[in-house]
C-alpha cells in the first residue's frame, strides 16, 4: 500500500490499516484497508471516484449500529461521514433535507422542533440518516421510508441522481437501495402543533428507554421481525433466550437482541447468528433475515 492508491487531490485523506472497532456498537472487528472522513461534499465524491477508477471497493460507515466486522478487517475503503457538511439539516415548509451523516436523533428532535411530525416514533434508533434509510428502518410501527419524498445518491463513477421512494423500493426493513451510498434525503412530513408534538416525543423516549440494557453500545438486533411475528416472541418459544457462543450472547429477558463480552470476536456472532437461524428454521420453518450488514 502506498501514496500512489489515491490521485494527490485525496490521499491526504487516507489513513492505512485503520481500526474500526471503536466505530461499532459491537467494539468487535478488523481494520479498513483504507479510511477517511471527508470533510466536504466535493471530498465524499472525489474519493469515490478515485476508488472506482482503482478497483477499490468502498463502504461506508454511518454509526455502526447494525455492523459486523470481520477481524480480518475490510479490504478496500471506509468512508466515514461525520464532518458537520455532510450532516446538514434544514426545513423548508414541510420538507427536512437531511445529510446521509446526520445522526437519526438528531434529525427527528430537528423535525420536531420545526412543528413537523412522521419521524417522532424513531426517536432512540440508532445510527445515522443513510444508514435508517438504507435498512429502512422501523419503530412503533412506522418505517421511515413512509415519509421520505426523494434520495440523493451517489454513483461509484462520481455522479449523483436525486431518486424517488418507488424507486427506492421499501419493504419492511429493506430497500432497493444497499450497495447504493446515499448523500442527503428529503423527507415530506406534516405540520403539527409543537407542544403537541413535544410531550409525544418525550413519552415515546420514557417507553424506549426504559426497554434499552444498560452497556447498550454492545447490543445490536440481529435480525428482522417476519411477517406475523416478532424475533422475540420466536426465540423465546423455542428455548433459545440466553443462548450463547463463545463471547456472544442473547439477552435472556430481551432475546431479540444480542450482546457481547469484551472477549467477543466476530466469529461468536456469526456463529450464534447461524445457530439461532438454523434451529429457528428447523423448529417453525421461519428463515429469519439479518438486520446487520457484515463486511
Amino acid at each position: 500500500m502506498s501514496s500512489d492508491d489515491f490521485p494527490s487531490s485525496v490521499a491526504h485523506l487516507i489513513q492505512y490499516d485503520h481500526p474500526l472497532d471503536s466505530y461499532l456498537w459491537l467494539g468487535i472487528g478488523g481494520p479498513a484497508r483504507y479510511f477517511a472522513e471527508p470533510t466536504s461534499r466535493k471530498e465524499l465524491i472525489d474519493l469515490v471516484s478515485a476508488a472506482y477508477q482503482k478497483g477499490i471497493q468502498v463502504r461506508i460507515l454511518g454509526g455502526g449500529s447494525n455492523l459486523l466486522v470481520r477481524e480480518s478487517g475490510f479490504d478496500g475503503l471506509v468512508i466515514s461521514l461525520t464532518a458537520a457538511e455532510l450532516g446538514k439539516l434544514s426545513v423548508e415548509g414541510d420538507e427536512l433535507t437531511a445529510g446521509a451523516g446526520a445522526k437519526l436523533s438528531h434529525a427527528v428532535t430537528h423535525a420536531v422542533g420545526a412543528g413537523l411530525s412522521g419521524l417522532e416514533s424513531l426517536l432512540g434508533v440508532p445510527g445515522t440518516v443513510g444508514g435508517a434509510v438504507v435498512c429502512n428502518a422501523s419503530a412503533g410501527g412506522h418505517d421511515i421510508g413512509s415519509v421520505i419524498q426523494a434520495i440523493e445518491v451517489l454513483a461509484v463513477d462520481g455522479t449523483t441522481e436525486w431518486i424517488t421512494a418507488e424507486q427506492a423500493q421499501f419493504s419492511h426493513r429493506r430497500s432497493g437501495l444497499r450497495g447504493r451510498l446515499v448523500l442527503a434525503v428529503r423527507f415530506k412530513l406534516k405540520a403539527t402543533d409543537i407542544t403537541t408534538l413535544t410531550k409525544r416525543m418525550q413519552k415515546m423516549w420514557i417507553v424506549r428507554n426504559a426497554k434499552i440494557p444498560q452497556g447498550r453500545w454492545q447490543v445490536v438486533q440481529p435480525f428482522v421481525d417476519p411477517d406475523g411475528a416478532t424475533v422475540q416472541r420466536l426465540i423465546a418459544d423455542i428455548g433459545l433466550a440466553g443462548i450463547t457462543e463463545g463471547g456472544a450472547f442473547l439477552s435472556p429477558e430481551q432475546p431479540s437482541l444480542l450482546t457481547v463480552n469484551p472477549k467477543a470476536t466476530s466469529d461468536d456472532c456469526l456463529k450464534l447468528i447461524a445457530r439461532i437461524r438454523e434451529q429457528v428454521m428447523l423448529q417453525t420453518g421461519i428463515d429469519l433475515q439479518t438486520n446487520l450488514q457484515i463486511w
